[in-house]
């Protein structure tokens, strides 16, 4: 674990920009980028076009280490290069941000209300990897859906077990049991989840430290007790469908939690803006999404 990276994540202002669009959701992101599906016509071309989106984002002037603290990255992207330099070590060592990996390989059918991650194969070797790629930590997400006990609990006790997987390894793991925010009974569903990640969070040794990215909260503060724990790094935020004008005013409302926004990020960036357009709306973006995250 790099312990100048523990530091930063623990104490600095700013927040985690999410560029970890995977197979399934990448074409969504690339369509809101103004690319559309017939623009590319295999996979590997997709990859290439997102990879570009991403190089443009990381690249851009607005996107510093004094706003943005850490990058999660998707697999392919950790093994892809900007200027001749892997991904990981040029959001590092130009940028001076935090590298992160997301792990899950996607969700289950769902089944008691939520969606459980798929069995991670190759784990051990992906996070062998991920050390050599220098990253200081991973993310996976799984999903609740409804208000059932059951499903709930099994979704945060698979968290904390592939978490511990990860902690064992030397990384730092940002366990990520979203809510949907259309969920019915979501206040009700946070009261419960704050209460099982408690009772898992004391159960961990003191060396034993997470993260958690958990969608904003319907009751403001909820997650203070979480934020307080000993062995919490940090807890961020995902915007979870909202606008980032929606996402920024209710991330605003929470104490300590900070941003880590995916599409609120790219939001409004288009292929066909100029640099200087690009890189202005960019910055600004930046800008609303850091001052939500530093209340």
């Amino acid at each position: 674990m790099n312990q100048k990276q523990l530091e930063m994540m623990r104490n600095n202002k700013g927040f985690i920009a999410a560029l970890d669009q995977s197979g399934g959701s990448t074409p969504k992101a690339l369509r809101l980028y103004g690319v559309a599906e017939d623009s590319y016509s295999t996979q590997d071309e997709m990859f290439d076009l997102v990879h570009e989106m991403r190089t443009r984002i990381i690249k851009s002037p607005g996107f510093t280490s004094d706003r943005i603290l850490a990058a999660i990255l998707f697999e392919q992207t950790m093994d892809r290069t900007i200027d001749g330099v892997y991904t990981g070590d040029y959001l590092w060592e130009k940028k001076g941000v935090i590298p992160i990996l997301k792990i899950d390989k996607g969700l289950a059918a769902e089944e008691n209300g939520v969606q459980l991650m798929k069995p991670i194969t190759g784990l051990n070797e992906l996070l062998d990897r991920a050390l050599e790629r220098k990253m200081f930590g991973t993310k996976m997400r799984s999903v609740i859906k409804e208000y059932n006990p059951e499903g709930i609990k099994a979704n945060i006790d698979q968290q904390f077990e592939i978490g511990k997987e990860v902690v064992a390894k030397g990384l730092v793991p940002i366990l990520e049991p979203e809510v949907d925010i259309k969920a019915e009974d979501k206040g009700k569903i946070e009261d419960l989840l704050v209460k099982e990640v408690l009772k898992h969070l004391d159960a961990l040794k003191p060396n034993q430290k997470v993260m958690f990215k958990f969608t904003i909260p319907t009751k403001p503060n909820l997650f203070k007790d979480i934020i307080a724990h000993p062995n919490t790094v940090r807890v961020v935020a995902l915007s979870g469908g909202y606008t980032r004008e929606e996402a920024n005013r209710l991330l605003a409302e929470n104490h300590n939690l900070i941003a880590s926004f995916s599409r609120a990020l790219t939001e409004g960036l288009k292929v066909d803006m100029t640099d200087d357009a690009f890189d202005k709306f960019l910055k600004e973006s930046i800008d609303s999404i850091y001052q939500a995250s530093i209340t």
